[in-house]
């Protein structure tokens, strides 16, 4: 019995179950829907409420009434009844209705309703460490961030993307940025995001917004002890004392500012040298693969490269005498291929609506087997060419335009990714890098080729880098990319090294066809060369 490949077994799985809302921006979407039905809740909440205080009011307006007026003399017999009436009776059904509470516990049984399809904890830190990440591959300002402002840090050019509307993070949000990054011992990070949460706080000191959870003490507490363990100890000891200003009795605080004082007294503190940014997934080629990303249109375009053409091609195939595709040879060492108007709207969104019941978070080959990572951010779902005839006629104009066998078990389904919020892949490549990697498992080699099918556009990033190559391909809404993997005589093409940059805005979507050497023997003939 042949084995199944990673792709024939998510294809045979249940839809999953709502998880995960940040690493997919279908699911960030659908979080949207969650929220506006809580809206309507808390609305039918507070109109419940409000109806209540105005009942309240009238009852308070009549008893001040009778107060203020001088006439009103418990000297009548009526007066008096009523005020006997009144503190007997009427004042404990006001105090001790059960109005309020039936109020409030509808509203939280219908966010009990909702709270399956809300976000959890793993979402706000993924989401928290999706905005780092854009902080850091895009150069952005963490102050200009907090403003709601897409602007490189130390630069006065025009920001990298204008939303419609500008949405500035409030003192509580800083925080739990700083927060995720300071649970992790990332001082880098939290120093800056923890720096606009105290700044947020000093100026709204005094209010009170009841959805916060965090405070000016918690922001001044945690900076405070990111300088300390980033070397800079006296202004570790100014943020304690003044952490002390509003919570003088903190006993542990106390103990660090005797501590502080103590070392600073010794001389034994050595001048803070600046921090650097961590390197969580070791990436080595992290300087070229940001500067990637960061190009303005994505590749520089050269100013003579005659190699460099478009053209319309058949390639000899029937299915495209009568549409030719519409080729643009982006490079050719290696070699990629750019095909314009690949797919038509329509097609595109027929695959992302047959994906999206089914998508799971992506994951990355590990030794024999499969993971979730932090450099790949994304959730994917295989569609098999039965699952519609779009998704056959897709595979068809594949097999036309690359000319290469998609037979099972010649090329693994078709893989549909949506990146999520701050979505990316770090460098990588598609092919199999050893030999016990789970693309074996379908016997039928290694991959040779790759097919990736922009689904969508975005408002900004999520290029597609060629780290050794240095270039890059910024997304073009229904193109595909195609390039080589393998050199002929079968060894990997270490200049496909390639990543996707985090999408800074947008909504990306892609598919990819991967198709492997087996039944391509005599479609693309092997080659003793070692540079072919």
């Amino acid at each position: 019995m042949r084995a199944l490949g990673l792709g024939v077994l998510l294809a045979l799985l249940p839809p999953p179950a709502p998880a995960e809302t940040f690493s997919a921006m279908r699911s960030v979407r659908a979080a949207m829907g969650a929220e506006g039905r809580l809206l309507r809740r808390l609305r039918a909440y507070l109109r419940e409420e409000s109806a209540r205080l105005r009942r309240l009011t009238r009852f308070y307006e009549k008893v001040q009434a009778l107060h203020q007026d001088p006439q009103a003399s418990v000297d009548n017999p009526l007066l008096a009844f009523s005020l006997i009436k009144r503190l007997y009776s009427d004042w404990p059904n006001v105090i001790y209705s059960d109005e309020a509470t039936e109020n409030t516990q509808a509203l939280h049984d219908g966010f009990q309703e909702e709270e399956r399809e809300l976000p959890g904890a793993e979402d706000l830190d993924g989401a928290a460490r999706a905005l780092m990440r854009l902080q850091d591959v895009y150069g952005l300002s963490v102050k200009g961030l907090a403003n709601g402002v897409f602007q490189r840090a130390g630069a006065a050019r025009t920001p990298l993307y204008s939303p419609g509307r500008r949405v500035a993070l409030s003192a509580d949000d800083c925080f739990h940025v700083g927060k995720v990054a300071y649970d992790t011992g990332d001082y880098y990070h939290s120093i800056a995001w923890l720096e606009e949460a105290v700044g947020l706080f000093r100026l709204s000191y005094g209010s009170w917004n009841p959805e916060d959870r965090s405070s000016l003490e918690d922001a001044l507490d945690h900076l405070a002890f990111s300088y300390f363990m980033a070397g800079n100890v006296s202004h570790a000891l100014s943020l304690s004392r003044e952490f002390l200003h509003y919570d003088p009795s903190n006993r542990r605080v106390l103990r660090n500012v005797v501590k502080y004082e103590e070392l600073l007294e010794k001389g034994t503190v050595t001048s803070a040298e600046p921090l650097r940014r961590p390197n969580g997934t070791h990436l080595q080629s992290r300087d070229a693969y940001e500067e990637l990303c960061q190009r303005p249109r994505g590749q520089s375009a050269p100013e003579h490269l005659p190699h460099l053409v478009c053209s319309y091609e058949t390639n000899g195939s029937p299915f495209l005498l009568l549409q030719p595709a519409k080729k643009e040879v982006v490079q050719t060492q290696p070699y990629v291929a750019l095909y314009h108007d690949f797919i038509s709207d329509a097609e595109a969104e027929t695959i992302k609506g047959l994906a999206g019941p089914w998508l799971q978070r992506s994951v990355v080959a590990s030794g024999e087997k499969q993971q979730k990572a932090e450099y790949r951010i994304s959730k994917s779902a295989w569609l098999k060419d039965t699952a519609d005839p779009v998704v056959r006629a897709l595979e068809q104009r594949i097999g036309a335009v690359t000319g290469l066998d998609l037979r099972p078990p010649y090329a693994e389904y078709l893989q549909v990714v949506n990146y999520g919020l701050g979505g990316h892949y770090e460098p990588h490549f598609d092919h199999a890098t050893s030999g016990k990697s789970p693309l074996y498992r379908l016997k039928s080699g290694n991959r040779i080729a790759t097919v990736m099918i922009y689904l969508s556009a975005v408002e900004a990033g999520g290029s597609t880098a060629f780290i050794a190559a240095n270039f890059s391909v910024p997304v073009l809404k229904n193109a595909a990319l195609f390039w080589w993997n393998l050199r002929r005589n079968g060894a990997g093409a270490g200049d496909t090294l390639h990543a996707a940059c985090p999408v800074l805005a947008g909504d990306k979507w892609v598919a990819n066809k991967w198709i492997h050497e087996h039944g391509q023997e005599f479609r693309r003939p092997c080659s003793t060369d070692p540079q072919e």
